[in-house]
């Protein structure tokens, strides 16, 4: 008879895994800037995070380039659903980069196909590493009082009495910043729960709330991984707030609504392209941006199918500097997914499958799979700027030219988005507004 198996819940932005292990780890007065009188004891291994990774430039661009090509792999899957749609590829790439850490053989491979990983792991973990500090240092470098905050955190929740590979908490300390906090799931599941939400809660500035759902957490819990982003951005040219008034917007089905439309003419990079416009809403610091694609009548779509990086690359690099009579409208939208069919759907089918699963990285056993991917993102878009938040969750069982004139840009149909790393080509977070009332 197989034996029986645990779960691991991956939360894209917050990562859930179930396993046991028998290798005592060292304790730490405080991980991720948590003090030690918050919340569970706190272990970690004994290496520290490497706050200056030997990565390359072209390291950084393939992670990028495979981040923007998961993007919209898993953007048409999620798309052929109904409303707006909003997440955070990075979210989700860094929870499952984090497990693929603990994947070994057919089932690494599968991951790293689907997920676009072109590094081998020995430079796939140090460039995420590196990518997550140089955001967060071009983050901190900004002016006190200047709107712009982007924050990424990852953590652990450990079974008390387990303890897992040495090699797989030492690589997780040492590119992600990962501590492990100690709770037990077997006697108290709920309150593991509540204090991972918590977590989660306090790490997106509360915008994302009960990530991980009751009953998610059971006594065969042991492991725990979590990621979450955090960003806060104000816009290079804000919008007055006394010019938003109510505008006509046409709805997929045909009909038009009345939105709360914001209004400005200045001068922006704006590509007039076959199908579709585009135009960049450059923020204030962090060598960040939002593209809104805006698709011809009729054309959204054909428009929503076609995204790929190349199509990015192509926009970005035929934008034109002039003067544009801009109206968006203001939007707020939160989403949730199980994303398990999706991320089967693009290859990764052998780690949920309990008869084939190879996560023998973590605890050294093949008695790990993937029970759950679950994710929820939250976007507000207004006058100042832009506010977002993402986390993700994996649950793994156990077995047992320049223009004179200008040009009118009127967001008043559906239309996606991307808030953009101008500097690498990250995609931080991918959406689309078929509905501004959300």
């Amino acid at each position: 008879m197989a034996p029986t198996m645990r779960a691991v819940w991956l939360l894209a932005g917050l990562g859930l895994l179930m396993t046991a292990g028998c290798v005592p780890i060292s304790t730490t007065p405080q991980v991720d800037g948590i003090p030690p009188s918050s919340g569970p004891d706190v272990v970690i291994s004994d290496r520290t995070r490497n706050t200056d990774p030997a990565v390359e430039p072209d390291e950084i661009e393939l992670l990028a380039e495979g981040n923007a090509a998961f993007a919209f792999d898993l953007y048409r899957l999620l798309a052929a659903g109904e409303g707006n749609l909003f997440f955070s590829p990075y979210s989700i790439s860094v929870a499952l980069a984090m497990t693929y850490a603990g994947a070994s053989g057919d089932t690494a491979a599968q991951m790293a196909d689907s997920l676009h990983f072109a590094l081998p792991p020995e430079r796939l973990h140090p460039a995420f590493n590196a990518y997550a500090l140089d955001l967060q240092a071009r983050a901190e470098a900004v002016t006190e009082g200047t709107p712009f905050e982007l924050s990424i955190a990852n953590a652990l929740w450990g079974q008390q009495g387990f303890a897992f590979l040495p090699g797989f908490l030492d690589l997780l300390a040492e590119n992600y910043g990962a501590g492990m906090r100690l709770v037990d799931y077997t006697i108290d599941p709920e309150g593991a729960r509540l204090a991972i939400n918590e977590w989660v809660s306090d790490e997106t500035r509360e915008r994302i709330q009960d990530l991980i759902p009751s009953g998610a957490i059971d006594a065969m819990t042991r492991l725990v991984l979590a990621n979450a982003i955090y960003f806060k951005a104000g816009w290079r040219n804000t919008f007055n707030a006394e010019v938003t008034a109510p505008a006509p917007f046409t709805l997929p089905d045909g009909s038009t609504i009345q939105v709360e439309m914001m209004s400005q003419e200045e001068s922006f990079g704006y590509a007039l392209l076959e199908g579709y416009r585009a135009i960049e809403l450059p923020y204030q610091e962090g060598n960040v941006s939002m593209l809104v694609l805006l698709p011809d009548e009729g054309r959204f779509e054909e428009i929503e199918q076609a995204l790929d990086p190349a199509m990015v690359e192509a926009l970005v690099g035929n934008l034109t500097y002039g003067p544009v009579v801009l109206s968006l409208p203001k939007f707020t939208t939160e989403a949730s997914f199980r994303l398990n069919d999706a991320l089967q759907a693009l290859g990764m089918g052998d780690a949920f499958d309990a008869a084939r699963a190879d996560f023998s990285g973590m605890d050294g056993a093949r008695d790990l799979f993937i029970g759950s991917v679950l994710h929820k993102a939250f976007v507000a878009v207004d006058e100042n700027g832009t506010e977002a938040a993402a986390a993700t969750a994996v649950i793994m069982e156990l077995m047992s030219a320049p223009i004179l004139e200008p040009i009118e840009f009127t967001v008043d149909r559906p239309f996606i988005y991307l808030i953009r790393d101008n500097q690498t080509g990250m995609l931080l977070f991918v959406g689309r507004v078929l509905d501004p009332r959300g």
